[in-house]
């Protein structure tokens, strides 16, 4: 049966409030934890992953999140906000049986956004970078255990961010003065950190997200994602050929295929859906093993946008349902 879920941020500042409509929404799908940005700095998306590195501190400064010596108020208070969470998964979820995911910033994203103290990003120096996909991998395996054992009926799914690694592959990042750009990493160097990290899910189910036109799926898939979420509605013809070889070979596609701004309307992106999958030749059956979301996360919306966005893109899995099986 094809399947509905979001890709991690939900609008406002209730935790409680958030569980819990994602719980109730996605019920029959796969929730997930949301994550509410809007609380500030900690919440956010590199703020609170690199909250799960082991012994590589981070603090906030007013360019952004820098590796420190040691944790100060900053990583205090983000930890406050992850205790927050897990509570609140813990008494939504209490007794739940079913698929539960869980999004990380992956560590290209994380390397690209975290400062070393000189004040250069983090993935200009493979060293760090090496050091800072291990302590992620690490720290992964501890959170992970760690929402097993509040919801322990749960079969939980990783999904990995990594909005950035296009950059971190082209060379477009710019450097810390803004005058040049950081030079590309190597594509195997990228698949090796991605795979040291997916390893770390155990066995369990895992993703990678990344709503960017030009998004490696070749790497995705090299580097051992079970699953493959991107924004369809950004990819051309030779990135639905990627996609199509992806779906073939067995990962499993969350299709990003309705806009976050709750413009999308279900009948349009079934539409759009269905041209690509028939244009490369994919058997209507495989519908059956895709999830559908928004492009990306719906923490723009007000909450009641976001629920909006949410019941249809639940409608175009019940519609993609019907059709896997006519």
């Amino acid at each position: 049966m094809t399947t509905a879920t979001g890709m991690g941020s939900w609008p406002g500042t209730d935790v409680r409030e958030a569980v819990r409509t994602v719980r109730d929404l996605f019920a029959d799908d796969l929730p997930w934890l949301p994550e509410t940005p809007a609380r500030g700095p900690g919440a956010d998306l590199i703020g609170r992953s690199a909250a799960l590195l082991v012994d590589l501190p981070v603090d906030l400064q007013p360019a952004g999140w820098r590796l420190v010596d040691r944790p100060g108020r900053d990583a205090a208070r983000t930890a406050s906000l992850w205790r927050r969470d897990l509570d609140e998964l813990a008494e939504a979820f209490d007794g739940w049986a079913g698929d539960l995911k869980v999004q990380v910033c992956g560590p290209w994203t994380l390397a690209a956004s975290l400062a070393l103290t000189r004040g250069e990003r983090a993935v200009v120096d493979a060293g760090a970078a090496k050091e800072l996909v291990e302590s992620l991998a690490e720290g992964i395996r501890g959170h992970l255990a760690d929402v097993a054992g509040l919801v322990p009926g749960a079969r939980l799914v990783l999904q990995l961010d990594e909005p950035s690694l296009p950059a971190v592959l082209e060379g477009s990042l710019p450097t810390a003065s803004g005058y040049g750009r950081i030079r590309p990493v190597d594509p195997q160097t990228c698949a090796d950190g991605l795979r040291t990290v997916l390893d770390a899910a155990a066995g369990r189910a895992t993703l990678v997200h990344c709503c960017h036109p030009r998004v490696p799926v070749p790497l995705l898939r090299n580097a051992g994602a079970g699953g493959l979420a991107v924004d369809t509605g950004l990819l051309g013809p030779a990135a639905w050929e990627s996609v199509a070889v992806c779906v073939e070979s067995g990962m499993r596609l969350y299709a990003g295929c309705l806009a976050t701004d709750g413009t999308g309307t279900r009948s349009a992106a079934v539409d759009a859906l269905l041209r690509s999958w028939e244009r490369t030749a994919l058997p209507a059956s495989a519908l059956d093993a895709v999830v559908v979301s928004p492009g990306c996360g719906l923490a723009g919306l007000t909450p009641e946008g976001a629920r909006a966005v949410s019941a249809v893109t639940i409608d175009i899995a019940r519609d993609l349902t019907d059709r896997a099986h006519a």
